[in-house]
């Protein structure tokens, strides 16, 4: 997080490329504007990356950067709207991890493919989930076994909404419920503030998302966290026990936000918004204000986002098949 420009470029080898670009032809390859598109509505943690990021960008990846949300399709509408566009800089997907690692296990059929669809540029950050109730479960309840334990108590109350149907906060939220012996009523939304919005109005019992989206609105008091979906405790929420504290076994996720361009991105195009990335990412505003949000910024190597993907995909096919959850494309 504090490695030196310099450095980050030498690490990627987009020094070399940028190099053999030359200054004048850098100059020429600047875009009058990009545009980073997110599958997610305004105000999340998605969007909140996506903001941050496409300040950084200008000047030096192009003269302006905007932000685009397509929502929709738990996020699937971004993804193929970047898929059409020209692979040459203009538009830029950021996208959780589950729309590329869980949705091919739960879609008979995308309107995208992961691993032609879409070129791999750079992480943005990472991030652990939380699973927070709100005003309709007793204050009494506050771990998640007793919340488990109210729900099979109070069936009309066995519900959680999260970011989108086959996300990672979706399949959290249903394995905690197995955990628990009971069946959760799962309400996707279009990303985790709607899901939010209707757990202060007491319209659901509880909500799994990212853990700053959900801390945002702990001075509210009427939201409260029950737990965190990491190896070990957020720093965002120290006070706040993980699932694994609270005798829930195999339940460490984590996830990531990444960027990609079109497929068939030119490797001086992708390098040279690498190096972008890691300025961005690494500069103090960014990192510490991605961290009120619950983010941790990160930034990788193309071929290092490649690996993950192919990792992560092959994580959630055991995972998919234990819940059971399929969805129609």
């Amino acid at each position: 997080m504090h490695f030196t420009r310099r450095h980050l470029l030498q690490t990627t080898g987009a020094s070399a490329l940028l190099a053999g670009i030359g200054q004048q032809a850098f100059a020429q390859a600047q875009l009058e504007t990009t545009t980073i598109v997110t599958g997610f509505a305004a105000g999340g943690t998605s969007d909140t990356i996506c903001r941050r990021v496409a300040q950084k960008l200008s000047p030096e990846f192009a003269k302006a950067a905007v932000v685009e949300n397509r929502t929709g399709a738990g996020g699937q509408i971004a993804i193929g709207y970047i898929k059409g566009r020209p692979a040459d800089g203009s538009a830029i997907l950021q996208t959780p991890t589950s729309m590329l690692t869980i949705y091919p296990h739960i879609y008979k059929k995308l309107a995208y493919d992961p691993q032609t669809d879409l070129t791999p540029v750079s992480l943005g950050c990472a991030f652990d989930f939380g699973f927070a109730v709100g005003p309709s479960v007793p204050a009494s309840v506050k771990t998640v076994p007793e919340f488990l334990a109210w729900a099979k108590a109070n069936p009309t109350g066995a519900n959680f909404g999260s970011p989108a149907a086959g996300s990672t906060p979706h399949f959290i939220g249903a394995l905690l419920g197995k955990s628990g012996g009971v069946e959760l009523k799962h309400a996707a939304y279009r990303g985790t503030q709607p899901a939010m919005l209707d757990l202060l109005g007491g319209n659901i019992s509880a909500v799994s998302g990212p853990i700053g989206d959900i801390t945002q609105h702990l001075p509210s008091g009427k939201v409260r966290i029950l737990g965190v979906s990491g190896a070990k405790r957020s720093r965002f929420a120290p006070d706040v026990p993980t699932f694994g504290e609270q005798g829930i076994a195999n339940m460490a996720h984590s996830e990531w936000f990444a960027f990609f361009l079109p497929a068939k991105a030119s490797p001086e195009l992708v390098a040279r918004l690498n190096a972008a990335m890691k300025t961005a990412l690494t500069s103090k505003d960014v990192v510490d204000g991605l961290g009120t949000f619950g983010l941790e910024a990160m930034a990788s190597t193309p071929t290092e986002l490649a690996d993950l993907i192919k990792k992560d995909t092959a994580k959630w096919g055991p995972i998919v098949k234990q819940v059971g959850f399929t969805a129609e494309g």
